[in-house]
């Protein structure tokens, strides 16, 4: 999907079309959340539970850094996808309102509040999730912290913020991967989803070192796990989105010149929204993408092409 979700894709009436526009532009404008109800209406998008046709029935997925932007509409998708969604992010808050909406849809899903830099707590974050669900079949590892103004050139970053950021970005998928590796293991397969970013594939970033260099080692991550758990039915496949309007990247994008550079430098004329990635991160969860293994899928408008 793509020009604002497909141009808020194929709505039934014109009053609907009227209204997805507008709420297209306004959250494009003002950094705004997509509604559900504008959700449903593009298609595809939580159909699972309209229709019955749910792509990740019967399947428990684990989404790190849920609580809002890209891995709260990944959660709410793969809920209403069928799957036992389990919320993982250090805001207790935005994660138990994320959870409190998917069971408002009917969905399922707990929180838990973790660190995914933190090996106990992603000990304790899985011990939950097999304590509710009794399985762990994807993995979307998401969580990470981008410390702009502290990440800089190499010469004037502390370690500090380098060892932060690799703790968080590169250290949280490889334990979460490691804790839900034996799960999968004794199951017979599943899926591990790791977020990259473009700046992991080019230089685009040269004042964010320590944030690039952890998303270039996922996708190393990505690839030695792809090849090393192929036959046991394990996937792991990387995501990578463009410059999307989340919190996460309020800092630029709150600037109104600054968030027209970025919309300019994206060939497709938009920023991306967190309705863009669900598509892809379901694909890539079900079983429709049961041939495709260390792979890194962009979802940027064109941005690396460029």
């Amino acid at each position: 999907m793509n020009e604002s979700c497909k141009t808020m894709v194929r709505l039934e009436s014109r009053a609907d079309h009227a209204a997805a526009t507008k709420s297209s532009l306004e959250y494009q404008r003002r950094g705004e959340s997509i509604s559900h109800n504008l959700l449903s209406a593009i298609v595809g998008a939580g159909q699972g539970l309209e229709t019955g046709f749910m792509r990740l029935s019967g399947k428990v997925a684990v989404v790190t850094g849920a609580a809002v932007g890209l891995g709260r509409a990944v959660a709410g998708r793969y809920a209403r996808e069928g799957a036992a969604v389990v919320v993982a992010d250090t805001n207790v808050s935005d994660g138990a309102v994320a959870v409190e909406q998917i069971r408002k849809e009917g969905g399922r899903g707990i929180f838990v509040g973790a660190d995914v830099g933190k090996e106990c707590d992603v000990g304790r974050l899985f011990e939950a999730a097999g304590a509710e669900f009794g399985r762990v079949d994807v993995l979307y590892n998401n969580a990470a912290v981008l410390l702009y103004g502290r990440d800089v050139r190499a010469h004037e970053l502390s370690m500090e913020v380098w060892e932060q950021v690799m703790r968080v970005n590169l250290g949280g998928a490889f334990l979460c991967s490691k804790y839900a590796i034996p799960f999968m293991l004794k199951q017979g397969g599943g899926s591990i989803i790791n977020v990259g970013s473009p700046t992991g594939l080019n230089g685009c970033a040269p004042d964010l070192t320590a944030y690039s260099t952890s998303k270039a080692g996922i996708f190393g991550l990505t690839r030695v796990m792809a090849a090393a758990y192929a036959r046991d039915g394990i996937r792991v496949n990387s995501l990578i989105p463009g410059t999307m309007d989340t919190p996460m990247n309020e800092y630029a994008l709150s600037n109104e010149e600054t968030r027209e550079e970025y919309r300019k430098a994206v060939p497709m004329g938009r920023l991306g929204m967190p309705c863009d990635v669900e598509g892809l991160a379901l694909f890539l969860a079900s079983d429709e993408a049961s041939y495709c293994t260390g792979g890194l899928y962009t979802c940027d408008g064109g941005l690396t092409v460029v």
